[in-house]
């Protein structure tokens, strides 16, 4: 498993010294870990110092650095201009892909997340036919944009009727901040490792989101984070402490079952980056996209943090 690095503590100087990244303090090391086993560095605390190599030694293993708000919501990243020997004939591919080609991948990721989100009540005992019958709605590009209408059922289904999603608010809000920062970054490594740039979208267009294509490919994977925050919730997690960071950056890991097998998530998402990056070139296949966890597995999310508390 890729190991993301959170730094939130105030005051922290970052550096790298033979192969490793470290931590000090008052100019004293309190960590470190070697560059080659980082998945992301996401950075939310105020007062951080860096040096530039860091910057640099990180960029050339594809590892995306994400700043946040005090929300726990990224505001930039840090990603790699060069490394892939194939990138600029990827990024010219992916900025001139195909229309028909990009509409039949974004409905094929928008009937993943629905079927995704149908299991997650599935799992919490919740009635899931309307979503079933949303997802065999969508059509090419979803002109209809059944993605919207499934998330108007499904978020007071998980989250109760007063649930509003606001970026700005703390409890569950900030808890699926720091969820989804962690997604961002795990795809945004493999969207760089495949010479694609996060920015140029599939379907996301807002010329302010630097992580356009990020938010696209992540979407199957968003109700994973949703469940195991509601775990939280229901543990009386209401903040983001060290124990519901340590939970939702393990959600990496998790074992995804798709049509080419079993697969950690960030792998899961790594092969779906390449499949894009073929899907721009102009290459035949369906996306690998992933298939629900059973709901003992969807159950389990995040519990062990409530036995640790």
């Amino acid at each position: 498993m890729q190991r993301v690095v959170d730094l939130s503590t105030d005051g922290l100087h970052v550096a790298v010294h033979r192969g490793f990244l470290t931590i000090s303090q008052d100019r004293e090391k309190i960590g470190q870990i070697a560059l080659d086993d980082i998945g992301a560095v996401i950075a939310h605390a105020h007062g951080l110092t860096w040096s530039n190599t860091v910057f640099t030694r990180l960029a050339e293993r594809s590892v995306p650095v994400v700043l946040c708000a005090q929300n726990h919501a990224p505001v930039a990243c840090v990603w790699p201009l060069e490394g892939h020997h194939l990138q600029g004939a990827r990024l010219n591919a992916q900025a001139d892909a195909t229309k028909p080609a990009a509409k039949r991948m974004w409905r094929d990721i928008v009937v993943a997340k629905i079927r995704m989100q149908a299991a997650v009540l599935a799992s919490i005992g919740r009635e899931t036919g309307a979503l079933d019958l949303l997802a065999r709605k969508v059509r090419s590009g979803d002109p209809e944009n059944v993605e919207a209408q499934a998330a108007r059922r499904y978020w007071p289904l998980l989250m109760g009727a007063d649930f509003r999603r606001d970026r700005s608010a703390d409890g569950a809000n900030a808890l699926l901040n720091y969820g989804y920062t962690v997604l961002r970054a795990t795809i945004c490594r493999a969207i760089c490792a495949a010479g694609l740039h996060p920015a140029i979208g599939l379907h996301h267009s807002n010329r302010g989101n630097a992580f356009a294509l990020a938010d696209d490919l992540m979407e199957p994977y968003r109700p994973l984070v949703d469940r195991l925050v509601l775990n939280l919730c229901e543990a009386g997690i209401e903040g983001v402490d060290a124990h519901a960071k340590r939970e939702l950056v393990r959600l990496t890991a998790l074992d995804l079952e798709s049509p080419q097998g079993m697969s950690p998530l960030h792998l899961h998402a790594t092969r779906l980056s390449q499949q894009f990056a073929a899907m721009c070139l102009g290459e035949a296949g369906k996306p690998d996209l992933p298939v629900p966890p059973p709901p003992l597995v969807l159950a389990g999310l995040g519990k062990s943090v409530a036995a640790a508390t």
